[in-house]
């Protein structure tokens, strides 16, 4: 058995809502108030946007006994999919405009009275916290299940490794602002879980937009950390919003390059940390990007194998996990990450990676946001090869331009016929572009684009 919560001082901030701070000391009182209008049987799709309205919807569910569903997005085909994989699931929301199709409670508005809520409740250490929910080949979510254990674990490596970059032994005191949501596993481990069982406490609110940003950033206390991704920072620097200094940034969800990495440093004034992780795996290394290409596995993991068939156990991976990336392996607790072994690509002969061919894409000044699309192998030219397309956000700059900047970078088989301007990519909450989503906005695009339509 084991504290729901890191209690060292339970007058200590666990969220900020602007600029008023919520103890933990409240938290509990507000978790067993909410534990008390649920139903019998679980588990729990927590959809609330409000990041403590979720950390307690979590704790309640938690004392319950409920399982916590995390899928990869809310809509009414995948609600609909969760209730018949799992029938007795119902819905915890803060937005009573919105209807679920499942048996709804309302988060309470109003804080509960903290009396008689001084003793820390303990959690199972084999109760199953969540069920991460990845989209399956058939449509069906696929469910990782996370135990409260190993869960603990992770956080525990993970808050050792915040802290070591941010100099100080723990991460007591520090205040997180978040742009990517708690649904999503990297902002449930490193916003919700880091401020339950590290110590450190969270800006309720998810800012989206660059100056909102940096308004939630001026206003937490310090020292602060950044959480977010290389498609919102990467947002956020390019808009030119004057930035306070911080004390940390940590990005996660895709690759970000050296060259961003030192840009956000500068901004922030202060040193950038990547995590690499996966659902399967949850989060197992970190690094310094302007250091250079290396991650370092957290305490206890460990890497055997290379290239594409890379295994990571240990610490909170009690099972050997395979990992979904191409690895250059260099000892077994470093590794250079070469990409996905899902969006490895062929053309004439010649082999690279997607996320690879999007980093220099990324990298030319002026786009905004661009990825690479592989058609399907029917659309050839007519020597039979396969032709990519660049999806781009950069109004301010040609396709002859792009095609130009990328000649410079990648090989000639690569570059993009056509680069297809668009307003925006159909990004996910968290930055994501879904595979299965991406194809199909991108095929819709490209034919929409092809001679002779119009």
């Amino acid at each position: 058995m084991t504290p729901l919560l890191w209690a060292k001082d339970l007058t200590a901030p666990i969220a900020w809502r602007g600029t008023e701070p919520i103890s933990r000391h409240q938290y509990l009182a507000d978790v067993h108030a909410m534990s008390a209008l649920l139903p019998a049987n679980g588990p729990m799709l927590n959809i609330t946007a409000d990041r403590y309205r979720f950390a307690v919807g979590l704790g309640a569910a938690m004392l319950r006994g409920h399982t916590n569903l995390l899928p990869p997005n809310h809509t009414p085909d995948i609600v609909a999919r969760l209730h018949s994989l799992f029938p007795s699931t119902y819905c915890v929301a803060d937005d009573t405009a919105r209807q679920w199709r499942l048996p709804t409670i309302v988060v309470p508005q109003i804080h509960a009275d903290v009396r008689g809520t001084e003793e820390v409740p303990l959690v199972d250490g084999n109760a199953l916290t969540a069920q991460v929910l990845t989209s399956g080949s058939t449509g069906d979510p696929m469910p990782h299940a996370k135990q409260w254990s190993l869960l603990l674990r992770n956080v525990e490596a993970g808050s050792r490794r915040l802290a070591h970059h941010m100099n100080r032994p723990d991460l007591a005191g520090v205040t997180l602002v978040a742009t990517v949501p708690a649904q999503h596993m990297y902002g449930f481990e490193s916003t919700v879980l880091i401020a339950l069982l590290g110590g450190a406490a969270f800006e309720t609110e998810r800012p989206f937009y660059p100056a909102d940003i940096a308004l939630a950033l001026e206003r937490a206390p310090r020292p602060r950390m950044l959480v977010t991704t290389p498609f919102h920072l990467k947002t956020l620097l390019d808009s030119g919003v004057p930035l306070p200094a911080i004390d940390l940034t940590v990005c996660a969800t895709a690759p970000l390059s050296p060259q961003l990495a030192a840009r956000a440093e500068a901004a922030l004034s202060a040193p950038l940390m990547e995590i690499y992780g996966c659902t399967e795996a949850g989060q197992v290394a970190t690094r310094r990007t302007t250091a250079g290409a290396e991650w370092h596995t957290y305490d206890g993991l460990m890497l055997q194998g290379d290239g594409e068939h890379s295994v990571i156990s240990g610490g909170h991976v009690p099972q050997p996990t395979v990992l979904a990336d191409v690895l250059e392996v260099i000892a077994p607790q470093r590794f250079r990450l070469l990409g996905r072994s899902n969006d490895l690509i062929n053309i004439a002969g010649k082999r690279s990676s997607l996320s690879h061919l999007n980093y220099h894409l990324n990298s030319i000044a002026g786009v905004r946001d661009g990825a690479f699309w592989l058609p399907h192998e029917a659309d050839t030219n007519d020597a039979g090869v396969v032709r990519l397309t660049a999806f781009v956000v950069a109004p301010d700059v040609s396709a002859d331009a792009i095609v130009g900047a990328l000649r410079e970078r990648v090989d000639a088989a690569f570059l993009p016929r056509p680069v297809l301007h668009v307003p925006a990519l159909p990004r996910e909450p968290t930055g994501k572009l879904s595979a299965s989503q991406f194809a199909a906005w991108a095929a819709e695009r490209a034919a929409a684009h092809r001679p002779g339509r119009g």
